[in-house]
């Protein structure tokens, strides 16, 4: 008879026997790969930061930081008394030309012939306008002042706005190109960001307000995109009616690749703008008593 020690030292290795059994059929457990031996860098690379290069203005007029009036009335009194001067000054100039035509178109109706002087004043304006230089001295002034004439300030002054982002775009800051007018000569203005490869044109760039301003009006007045806008103000002229811009704002459908939605916004914003507009819309420049 086995004694209580042996059978408390067997009925112990029976425990751990049972206790040990179901881990003793596990298979190991596969050693785990090294894929890589070399210590892993915790440090983020940090690329140098590109210095954002500052485009020069391409002229010496102090701008007014238009980006930087936050309040919409301000800004727009600012723009408009900014660019106003110019545009009065120029379609002055236009009436005076227009005096001019209309003394000659006078004279050569009497039967009178142009002195010396005015012929080659005549011919450097045919020439500048595009009128055919081989025809009459009487159709030559004809069709001069269909294209020697003025465009009312309202006009112009949201063309500039709505073109220029009031003044706020690339190229009215750098260029003075407040009406997106285009150049064709390699280095004469500013090349656009997104122009298409193998284009050539760029974005005109002007040493002075005046000069953008006079190259916008000769622009409508000479190219042959804008005959229609020509008529319509002639049209209005020869009925002793007021050069309305919105009305005459419907010949610039040319001016946009946007067409009508273009024409819409302009007209759009005349009237928007109106109180803008009250105290400068004179006799003159509506054409009235012309």
């Amino acid at each position: 008879m086995k004694s209580s020690t042996l059978i408390k030292g067997e009925l112990l290795l029976f425990l751990v026997i049972f206790l040990l059994a179901p881990f003793t059929f596990l298979k190991p457990a596969k050693k785990l790969e090294i894929v890589n031996e070399q210590p892993v860098s915790t440090k983020v690379s940090i690329k140098p930061a590109v210095e954002k290069i500052v485009e020069q203005p391409l002229h010496n007029v102090q701008l007014p930081d238009f980006s930087a009036i936050k309040d919409i009335k301000t800004k727009k009194q600012r723009f408009f008394d900014f660019m106003r001067p110019a545009v009065i000054r120029e379609n002055a100039k236009l009436l005076a030309k227009r005096a001019k035509l209309d003394a000659w178109l006078e004279k050569i109706s009497l039967g009178l012939s142009l002195t010396d002087d005015e012929l080659v004043v005549l011919a450097d304006l045919a020439k500048k306008y595009r009128v055919n230089v081989n025809a009459s001295e009487l159709q030559q002034v004809n069709e001069l002042l269909v294209r020697i004439d003025i465009v009312p300030a309202p006009l112009v002054l949201v063309q500039a706005a709505n073109e220029s982002a009031w003044g706020t775009s690339r190229f009215s800051r750098i260029g003075l190109n407040f009406f997106g007018i285009w150049c064709y000569r390699q280095g004469c203005g500013m090349v656009p960001g997104g122009r298409n490869t193998g284009a050539k044109h760029e974005v005109a760039a002007f040493k002075s307000l005046d000069d953008a301003v006079a190259r916008y009006f000769h622009n409508l007045n000479s190219n042959n995109a804008y005959r229609v806008f020509r008529t319509i103000r002639f049209e209005l002229r020869s009925q002793q009616q007021a050069l309305n811009p919105e009305i005459l704002a419907t010949g610039l459908l040319p001016y946009s690749e946007r067409g009508v939605e273009y024409v819409i916004d302009i007209s759009k914003m005349l009237r928007h703008n109106q109180q803008y507009f009250t105290n400068e819309v004179s006799s003159s420049e509506v054409g009235v008593g012309d």
